[in-house]
């Protein structure tokens, strides 16, 4: 299922929500906005939620990004959910790193290995 704005592919496996990201590039501040609101409604809609968040297609991210994905989490750690980050090219990762947000988010190489860590956290 893609939503309305057509910048997130949503699915579900098991009790596992996984989001990926289709733009190449999340710049735009209101772009990311709407790809926040959509995340923040579905980590309201969970008791717990377990959300797989896959970066495949992403190559450039802004550090309005960055703030959502941490708002995100908090969401997300306030229900005591689950959170996995997955398929993180080098050069993102790298600010992930520099920022020390590796410390904050669990991320994985796969998408696979996300969903199994999410499923049985």
């Amino acid at each position: 299922m893609t939503d309305p704005a057509g910048w997130l592919k949503m699915m579900q496996q098991g009790p596992v929500s996984i989001v990926e990201l289709v733009d190449k590039k999340i710049l735009d501040e209101a772009h990311i906005a709407e790809i926040g609101e959509r995340l923040y409604a579905l980590v309201a809609e969970s008791a717990q939620p377990r959300i797989v968040l896959d970066f495949v297609n992403v190559a450039h991210m802004s550090s309005s990004a960055l703030g959502m994905l941490i708002t995100l989490h908090k969401r997300v750690r306030d229900k005591e959910g689950v959170l996995r980050l997955c398929n993180i090219r080098p050069s993102i990762h790298e600010v992930f790193e520099i920022t020390r947000l590796t410390e904050v988010f669990g991320i994985r190489a796969t998408r696979e290995e996300a969903i199994r860590e999410a499923a049985s956290s």
